[in-house]
């Protein structure tokens, strides 16, 4: 198993968490988890992909071990992660890279494509999403009602998916035997939500994550013109973002690989060997 670093680096006066591990002229494989985790979504999963690969997992402003200011004091929007998560790259030296995205990962890897198309040079999306397919009803409507009306009643409204119930949820629902998700996952997130002002930062994505969605046009039109390889891993029982989100990737990049899992949200806690060994067959066959 290769070594894995455990690293911070300032970022225009922000402190960016990473954990990095392989060669350093490899090529690079950058993984961006969701929410409510971080970098520690990737723990099992960095070590094994580092032999052919640097792999480098940073934890979003306002998760994990990275910087997280209140919402006063920095404005908690998916073009300002994607913004820090840029210039992070450049500080480190990074300038192209395929992107494992899940999650809120989806978004910040699409704005970073859009940003500079010729970066990203390959996609796995795990349960990340990029097309309306994916979307489950049940659980996006809360947020979207909450992105057009933005009042008290509907953000609080949106208050029970920072609790305890919620959150184990995500870990365990679609998940055939519940007991194979380490309860250290979950345990992991909730003390970092308990954190002073968190609620007030993760209301905040919430409530932008509509302009995720608006975004949806322009990443189907950069797959369609990059011919970017993907592959589209996903849980099949997901109830976040359904296993259409998967399969609708090959509209736009037609040679795209999918593979639909017996498992949930969290895939890598429940499935890490197939979705290790899926990744590591895609990479040496693109």
């Amino acid at each position: 198993m290769a070594t894995v670093h455990h690293r911070t680096v300032s970022v225009d006066g922000l402190d960016v968490f990473y954990r990095e591990a392989g060669p350093v002229d490899a090529p690079v494989l950058l993984l961006l988890h969701g929410y409510p985790t971080s970098s520690h979504m990737f723990r099992h999963l960095i070590p094994v992909l580092a032999d052919r690969h640097r792999v480098i997992a940073p934890d979003h402003i306002g998760f994990g071990r990275s910087s997280a200011p209140s919402v006063d004091d920095f404005e908690y929007t998916f073009e300002a992660l994607a913004q820090v998560t840029g210039r992070f790259l450049a500080t480190i030296g990074v300038t192209q890279y395929t992107i494992y995205v899940q999650d809120y990962g989806a978004p910040i890897g699409w704005r970073l494509a859009l940003a500079d198309p010729a970066v990203v040079v390959g996609v796995i999306s795990q349960n990340g999403n990029a097309y309306e397919e994916g979307f489950v009803p049940d659980f996006w409507n809360p947020i979207w009602t909450d992105g057009a009306e933005r009042t008290v009643e509907t953000r609080d409204a949106l208050r029970p998916a920072l609790g305890r119930d919620a959150v184990e949820w995500q870990y365990t629902h679609g998940v055939p035997d519940p007991t194979t998700v380490d309860p250290d996952a979950w345990e992991h997130d909730l003390a970092l939500l308990a954190r002073e002002g968190q609620d007030d930062v993760q209301l905040a994505l919430f409530r932008d994550y509509v302009t995720n969605r608006d975004l949806y046009p322009e990443v189907h039109a950069w797959l369609r013109a990059s011919q970017v390889p993907v592959l589209a891993i996903w849980g099949r029982n997901d109830e976040i973002f359904a296993a259409a989100g998967a399969t609708a990737f090959t509209r736009d990049a037609p040679h795209a690989r999918v593979e639909l899992i017996d498992g949930g949200h969290f895939l890598l806690e429940s499935d890490l060997d197939r979705v290790a060994g899926t990744i590591r067959s895609w990479l040496q066959n693109e």
